[in-house]
């Protein structure tokens, strides 16, 4: 993930799977049915997008304002601007992942929010905070910044989880999970900047 290419790469896979999702958001909104279309490419109530957004940036503030009041903000990982890209793209990579395929529906609501906390725990635990790969091996982390963080991406996760299974969104349309997490991942790269743990560009 360190390479620029593989970077470059990345960025260019989720642009050609968004391109494909919104193509099958256009055909639904336009009233046609179609068979084997990406999850969630539905349009929703512009201001549940808005209020997704709303959200995210509360968590952001929330995770800022806990970071300096845990006087861990410093331990922060720097980041290149090329990163920086990758981060916002991976808004939609991983809406489309966890929010749109892994979650288990039409089995009661109990089931579904039962795969919703444990896949918010997969989704948390699969960011790169309470552990890492280096020279070929697992290291783990477990400090107080790596448990914090761990904790904001589980927090975010059921919120996105929401925006799209709640009863103001019965298309079940995964827009303002994107948008959110979209702002989320902006949201943290400027907080990122303002602190200086931005460096370079690839």
């Amino acid at each position: 993930m360190n390479s620029p290419f593989t970077q470059v790469v990345l960025i260019l896979i989720i642009a050609y799977l968004f391109y494909l999702w919104f193509s099958d958001y256009r055909t639904n909104q336009a009233g046609k049915t179609q068979s084997g279309a990406l999850p969630g490419a539905f349009p929703c109530n512009q201001n549940l997008i808005w209020l997704a957004v709303a959200g995210a940036f509360m968590l952001v503030a929330a995770e800022t304002v806990g970071e300096l009041a845990l006087d861990i903000s410093q331990e922060q990982s720097a980041i290149t601007i090329l990163f920086g890209l990758v981060t916002l793209a991976s808004g939609f990579g991983e809406e489309l992942v966890f929010r749109g395929y892994l979650v288990i529906q039409n089995k009661g609501k109990i089931v579904l929010w039962l795969s919703i906390w444990g896949f918010s725990l997969v989704f948390a635990c699969a960011h790169p905070f309470l552990w890492s790969w280096e020279q070929g091996k697992v290291d783990f982390h477990m400090t107080e910044k790596a448990g914090f963080s761990t904790l904001i991406v589980f927090l975010n996760s059921l919120w996105f989880y929401f925006m799209r299974f709640n009863r103001a969104n019965p298309s079940r349309s995964l827009w303002p999970c994107i948008a959110a997490h979209v702002a989320s991942n902006l949201a943290v790269v400027l907080v990122k900047l303002f602190q200086g743990h931005v460096v370079g560009i690839v």
